[in-house]
């Protein structure tokens, strides 16, 4: 079980000391005993308030989280167990409007059990409100980044809890839409906490409570960083070779073992990398890493494949971090390296081919820069979704292809050893896809992409 704090005790835990202000509580009068005059509700918050201090379930206002400024909500569990009622949704639409107002990302830490039972249907439809505020704070280019404390359910979970750009757990803390009295008998319990909801996808990380403060800070460090003025350019190549000199030899050095992997590249390319993970469908992709970093102080998002077949959750992680990256107006750096898409019957049930098609369609309606580049394997469709048309590069040690050489010869009817001249047949080397105007250039090892480049 975590620690639950007050709402002030987590504001402190991860806010500047001093830093933060609360924001006045918009003024509600309301009948006695609440909307539906529930007998005995005013007495339960006299005593919520005694307990807490509080007034509402919801405390608001600004602070600075790592010298970054932010719009900062935090939820008093100890207030009728942190539930959304009329006067919490108002506290919450004003927070929301203020960080529209001054250009302030929000930060929210959120600790409640849903709807308060008190105020009936008129409680559940601030989650209407909260859903509305998201969209529009969204509209207006601004990041919301979550925090799950114990316990994260009901509306809150499935508003400004999972509703969030970025969402970070602590460990232990329950987390799902079915709070613990109203969820089956039997229920896997690995379902409803933290670190279960962040395997399915949903969180993208579970951090510690002595390291969400940095985490936070990170982030908004990240999301306030400058944008580069056009593309992020293209890293430079991490293995010092020639390019091949036949079709089969390309293919043979793109699938060395030893070769530089995604890792390896993000972790050379980028000053800070923060990662994303999961489609927010109940999948994840390990092939696939996602996230947003810094790039000589200024801000990249990426989507790296990683040598590996690519499954449905990886699209659609992908396409989440480029969509959310054109919102934000950054640009995106996509790495590509797949032999292609994985085939088997659990990715076509995943939904492979509408996760692929989402990913083309979020590189092409992207409105940012994005620059990709060929690190390894280029296999047809599953990589050709992650390439930006007219702002690809190549390595010297990858290779592109419409499908694997030893594919194309079983489907031409030819015997296997025919692979390699079929591989030159394809012109699937780095420097026949500039010749064929598929890549730009081949990027050497000085990281300048210019490099027999073409035209």
């Amino acid at each position: 079980m975590t620690t639950r704090l007050s709402a002030r005790a987590a504001i402190a835990s991860v806010t500047d000391p001093g830093s933060f202000a609360e924001l006045p509580a918009p003024r509600r009068d309301s009948p006695a005993d609440g909307p539906l005059g529930w007998t005995g509700y005013d007495d339960s918050r006299a005593r919520a308030a005694g307990r807490t201090g509080e007034q509402e379930s919801v405390v608001t206002g600004t602070a600075r989280v790592g010298g970054h400024a932010a719009t900062v909500i935090s939820f008093e569990f100890g207030f009728l167990g942190g539930s959304l009622g009329q006067r919490t949704g108002d506290r919450l639409e004003a927070a929301y409007a203020h960080a529209r107002e001054h250009r302030l990302p929000l930060v929210s830490l959120i600790a409640t059990g849903g709807s308060r039972m008190q105020e009936g249907m008129l409680a559940l439809t601030q989650l209407q409100r909260v859903a509305r505020q998201c969209v529009l704070t969204r509209a207006a280019g601004l990041p919301q980044l979550a925090v799950l404390r114990d316990p994260t359910t009901g509306g809150g979970w499935a508003t400004l809890g999972a509703g969030a750009d970025v969402v970070l757990a602590l460990p232990g803390a329950q987390v799902g839409f079915a709070g613990s009295r109203v969820r089956p008998a039997d229920a896997d319990p690995a379902a409803y906490c933290a670190e279960g909801q962040y395997a399915a996808g949903h969180v993208d990380a579970v951090v510690p409570a002595a390291e969400l403060a940095g985490t936070l800070a990170d982030w908004l460090r990240v999301l306030a960083a400058p944008r580069p003025g056009g593309p992020a350019e293209p890293p430079g190549a991490l293995a010092d070779v020639a390019p091949p000199r036949t079709g089969w030899d390309a293919v043979l050095q793109a699938r060395h073992p030893d070769r530089p992997h995604a890792t390896a590249y993000l972790d050379a390319y980028f000053d800070l990398r923060l990662p994303l993970s999961g489609d927010r469908a109940g999948g994840t992709d390990p092939g696939m890493l996602c996230g947003f970093g810094l790039r000589e102080g200024r801000a990249v998002a990426y989507a790296a494949q990683c040598g590996t077949a690519t499954r449905p959750a990886g699209y659609r992680t992908a396409a989440r971090v480029i969509r959310l990256a054109d919102r934000l107006g950054i640009p995106v750096l996509t790495l590509v390296d797949t032999p292609g898409a994985a085939n088997d019957a659990a990715a076509e049930h995943a939904g492979a081919g509408a996760a692929i098609a989402d990913t083309f369609a979020a590189v092409a309606a992207a409105t940012v820069p994005v620059t990709t580049l060929l690190i390894g394997e280029g296999g047809s469709g599953g990589a050709l979704a992650l390439a930006a048309p007219g702002n690809t590069w190549v390595t010297p040690d990858s290779y592109f292809s419409v499908i694997a050489p030893e594919l194309a010869a079983a489907i031409l009817k030819r015997p296997a050893e025919a692979a390699p001249a079929t591989a030159e047949q394809l012109r699937v080397r780095p420097q026949d896809l500039v010749a064929l105007g598929v890549a730009r250039g081949i990027v050497g090892p000085d990281a300048s992409a210019k490099a027999r480049a073409r035209g």
